[in-house]
């Protein structure tokens, strides 16, 4: 486990490497909106789905749906038009047809603010909730998907299994002050930098912390055979 001295170390050096790439679809989704429903509908949008390719559904989502009243006007079918080819866009327009029904029997025609009540909604998981809390309403929550799992565990943040088991372990060791950007500047440094497969790892801003491939011993030089008479 790392001391709150190393957590804030990589805090500032990945927020440093964060400034100077673009950021995930979602906080530039929050940072344009401020608006808990369009941060719900772009996250179950990029669930394994590429940044790029979330980026033009939302483009082609939100204008025909700026709300929940407008959402439930459409169908299912008009739904998959509007937001293929995300991943799993089927299901995805199924979730997002019975969303405001949701909303509306249980919370009011309101998105609900915390985890635990987002979770009752369809098509969303923890990762989902947690991210809506945190950039749709400002509350602190920590948002785990796989760049955050991966990564976290090769810094010795965490030493889990799953990203329920990392969410539970940030949440008893990072401070609460950074439980909201830590999401955007995981997320990031693994879309840009330390990849799964080929990873960046020269010039690696958190190596001294990396139990992967940034500290991963140099061969011994070869020793000569001294030469034979």
């Amino acid at each position: 486990m790392r001391t709150v001295e190393e957590l804030d170390a990589i805090h500032a050096a990945l927020a440093e490497a964060f400034a100077q790439t673009p950021a995930p679809i979602m906080d530039l989704v929050a940072a344009q909106t401020h608006d808990p429903y369009c941060v719900l509908v772009g996250t179950m949008l990029s669930a394994r789905t590429r940044d790029t390719v979330t980026a033009q559904a939302v483009r082609r989502l939100l204008p025909a749906a700026p709300n929940v009243a407008a959402l439930a006007r459409l169908s299912v079918e008009e739904l998959e038009a509007l937001i293929r080819p995300v991943g799993f866009f089927h299901a995805k327009a199924r979730h997002l047809a019975a969303l405001p029904g949701a909303l509306r029997d249980r919370f009011g025609g309101r998105v609900p603010d915390t985890v635990e009540a987002l979770c009752e909604l369809p098509g969303v998981g923890r990762k989902t909730a947690n991210l809506v809390v945190a950039l749709g309403f400002g509350k602190p929550a920590i948002c785990v998907d796989t760049h955050v799992h991966r990564i976290n565990n090769l810094l010795g943040v965490v030493r889990t299994k799953t990203p329920l088991q990392t969410e539970m372990a940030l949440r008893k060791c990072l401070p609460e002050r950074l439980w909201i950007p830590w999401n955007s500047i995981f997320v990031s440094f693994g879309q840009t930098r330390c990849k799964p497969v080929g990873p960046k790892c020269a010039g690696c801003p958190v190596a001294r912390f990396c139990a992967g491939p940034a500290r991963a011993k140099k061969p011994s030089p070869a020793r000569k055979e001294p030469a034979r008479g």
